[in-house]
């Protein structure tokens, strides 16, 4: 956002608790920017911070801070003086590590019955589809996405309609993940890909997923910047889409989310593009879709929405953790595939 320069203006460095990934970054923008006294923010997710400027009169910079946090706590944020400590990021792990243990046990289970294909990304089933979706769902969907719904619903609530606007945003994402999903399969057909051009994707897939896995563990600032996202203005432009009372605003919303900063969606994107058709790449993100509706249906329908999610940090540590494991089974198994290694994951 620009900053407009006035001499009331009062410019502001504060701390935020509760972001990891960049969908955090666009939506604390979107939504501090919003305030009308605010004339520039600008959110940081490699040291956690958000710089704004503007009009806030005779507020003291506790009274920002409060301001802020208000704003933001139902989105899962907060906003403090001071650096948040890392002393609850460390302990988070000890409900993740075994909730973690438990989903890739189930996994194993899965991939043994044949349900999901986890050891290999150019197999990726319609299974293994909407397993992401649940993770993704609990973490990364859980911040944006839900986010999202919590800000169109406010805006229908005032007029008194609360269910119609929910139907069409989930029936609108998902036809559009399978709409737009085939499209991506009818692309990957037209470039004809080889097995190198293959190898390469499920790499970058590999990759994606690793980085995202990081990010989402917290620990490690520096894997924030790898993380790739869709460009800002796209997200900023859904996001300002949800602030409409229109009839078609919950469909458009509901078709803008294959373009929001999502590292999941964008993992399965790149992998749709593998499949070189219409139905197979439409039936995989749209199996991911599904995987996602029920925890953003409870979302959506729930009055306590995000506000009341207070063991996010377990969740997107236990998230991060089983993302990892994806990531690595990928890239061993990607690497054998082209005999560069051994298979090292025969279950």
């Amino acid at each position: 956002m620009n900053i407009q320069k006035n001499k009331q203006n009062q410019r502001h460095l504060f701390h935020i608790q509760g972001m990891h990934c960049k969908a955090c970054v666009f939506l604390t923008e979107s939504e501090v920017g919003d305030l009308p006294h605010v004339t520039y923010v600008r959110s940081r997710l490699e040291n956690h911070t958000i710089e704004i400027e503007g009009d806030f009169g005779q507020k003291t910079p506790v009274e920002i801070v409060q301001e802020l946090t208000n704003l933001l706590q139902p989105r899962g944020y907060a906003v403090s003086m001071e650096p948040g400590t890392n002393v609850n990021k460390w302990r988070d792990f000890t409900f993740a590590l075994p909730i973690a243990i438990g989903f890739a046990t189930l996994f194993v289970i899965m991939q043994k019955l044949g349900i999901v294909n986890l050891v290999d990304a150019t197999q990726v089933t319609y299974g293994t589809a909407f397993v992401i979706g649940i993770v993704a769902s609990l973490s990364t969907c859980m911040a944006v996405v839900g986010g999202l719904l919590l800000s169109m619903s406010a805006t229908f609530a005032r007029e008194g309609e609360r269910f119609k606007p929910q139907i069409m945003f989930h029936g609108g994402r998902l036809v559009s993940f399978f709409v737009l999903g085939g499209f991506i399969g009818s692309l990957g057909a037209a470039f004809a890909l080889n097995a190198t051009a293959t190898f390469i994707i499920s790499l970058i897939i590999g990759l994606v997923m690793f980085v995202l896995g990081l990010n989402l563990l917290d620990i490690f600032p520096w894997a924030k910047k790898l993380q790739p996202s869709m460009p800002q203005f796209i997200a900023r432009r859904a996001h300002n889409l949800s602030k409409y009372n229109h009839t078609l605003t919950p469909l458009l919303v509901g078709i803008a989310t294959f373009f929001l900063p999502c590292g999941f969606t964008q993992s399965m994107q790149i992998y749709t593009l593998t499949t070189g058709n219409f139905l197979q790449g439409g039936l995989t993100m749209l199996a991911f879709a599904l995987g996602t509706l029920p925890v953003l249906a409870l979302v959506s329908f729930s009055s306590s929405g995000l506000k009341n999610y207070r063991q996010k940090g377990v969740f997107f540590k236990s998230a991060g953790l089983v993302v990892i494991m994806f990531a690595i089974f990928n890239l061993v198994n990607s690497l054998a595939a082209i005999g560069l290694i051994s298979p090292l994951f025969n279950f």
